[in-house]
């Protein structure tokens, strides 16, 4: 394993423990939300953007790394930014953190049959990231 790989594995891990030791998952709960509820809604009248931009990426992290709490995010988006920006934030956040979530699988999995395969096969597969046969071509 190269040190880029060791480097993105260590990363992602160490986002993952710092979740749980720094009990970052009692913010994700619905009593926090209720409790928070006004002050984060007196910050996003002063600052509109900024909040919606750091909601995202919390998101987007949440989503990517596959921890709990996206359905207690996606309530209190709604309830922070209101059915439709709730729900073009959430959606548009939801769908690229689970783009990054599943990237390196598919990259994988693509770079590995890339050894075996025939250049026009292995750039088919990579392209529309389906998950091609196993037989090794003919």
């Amino acid at each position: 394993m190269n040190s880029r790989k060791l480097f993105i594995a260590a990363l992602l891990l160490a986002g993952i423990v710092a979740f749980f030791a720094l009990d970052l998952g009692r913010y994700f709960s619905l009593a926090f939300v209720k409790e928070s509820q006004a002050s984060f809604q007196a910050l996003y009248a002063q600052k509109p953007v900024t909040v919606a931009v750091v909601f995202f990426a919390v998101y987007v992290a949440v989503a990517a790394l596959s921890l709990p709490g996206a359905a207690i995010m996606t309530l209190a988006g709604g309830a922070a930014f209101g059915l439709v920006w709730g729900t073009v934030l959430v959606s548009f956040a939801s769908c690229l953190g689970a783009t990054l979530s599943m990237l390196p699988a598919v990259r994988g999995y693509c770079w590995h049959r890339r050894q075996s395969w025939g250049a026009e096969r292995w750039l088919r597969c990579a392209a529309t990231r389906v998950s091609c046969d196993h037989r090794s071509p003919s």
